[in-house]
């Protein structure tokens, strides 16, 4: 006896909105943050003075994150809208012509020409708005662009990553902050680009290479400067 199995399946695209601004954020928080550490722990600082730059850098670069993300997000979303509602105008005033241009858009995917314009005035007569906006602007619920929540993802992991290298800063001897620091970022960079990876069904070994490189150039670049400056001023 045969079963139908009625089910839900789970695509990791459904995840790109917020791991990007996960990803992003936390990445930001650890190599922003850790480079300040160590470019200013390299001018020979005081402890104080380390860890005052280091919180400073965190507090900071979560409000910019924050207000990055939600401007850049929000100009997708106008943007987004605006072609919405120019296809709502152009759904109104010339439906046959729309038909025709979702019909073409199949047959360019492989359809037959009649089957194509069935498919076209089915979908349409279901959700003709919602068939242009998936199909000819390419929007989707997966894709839509959400302000506020990449704004909050953002400053929420931020402050995370950030909290890590400032964490090993407070726990080192003054002596030795700027190794293990260094040590310890690249150590949460890996691990932040595996979990990545893995969220977004990717190579957990390339991920993880690609932010640990990066993120040592970072901080190889703010240790030379604060070592030059230090030793100017």
């Amino acid at each position: 006896m045969s079963r139908l199995h009625d089910h839900s399946e789970r695509h990791l695209v459904s995840r790109i909105g917020w791991l990007r601004a996960a990803v992003m954020g936390a990445n930001d928080g650890i190599v922003s943050t850790a480079s300040l550490i160590i470019g200013v722990a390299a001018a020979s600082a005081a402890s104080s003075d380390v860890l005052i730059a280091g919180a400073a850098g965190l507090v900071a670069g979560a409000m910019s994150m924050a207000a990055g993300e939600y401007v850049s997000v929000s100009s997708q979303q106008d943007t987004e809208t605006a072609d919405i509602e120019r296809e709502r105008g152009e759904l109104a005033s010339d439906v046959d012509a729309e038909i025709e241009e979702l019909a073409g858009i199949y047959r360019g995917r492989g359809l037959d020409a009649e089957t194509a314009g069935i498919v076209a005035r089915q979908l349409m007569a279901h959700d003709a708005l919602g068939a242009h906006a998936r199909d000819e602007l390419g929007i989707s619920a997966f894709t839509t662009a959400r302000p506020v929540q990449a704004a909050l993802t953002s400053a929420a992991t931020f402050s995370v990553g950030a909290a890590l290298p400032l964490a090993a800063a407070m726990i080192a001897p003054q002596a030795s902050v700027t190794l293990a620091v260094a040590v310890a970022s690249l150590l949460f960079l890996a691990a932040l680009g595996a979990i990545g990876a893995g969220a977004g069904g990717a190579s957990l070994w390339r991920a993880s290479a690609r932010v640990t490189i990066w993120g040592a150039i970072a901080m190889a670049l703010t240790a030379g400067i604060g070592r030059v400056v230090g030793a100017a001023v």
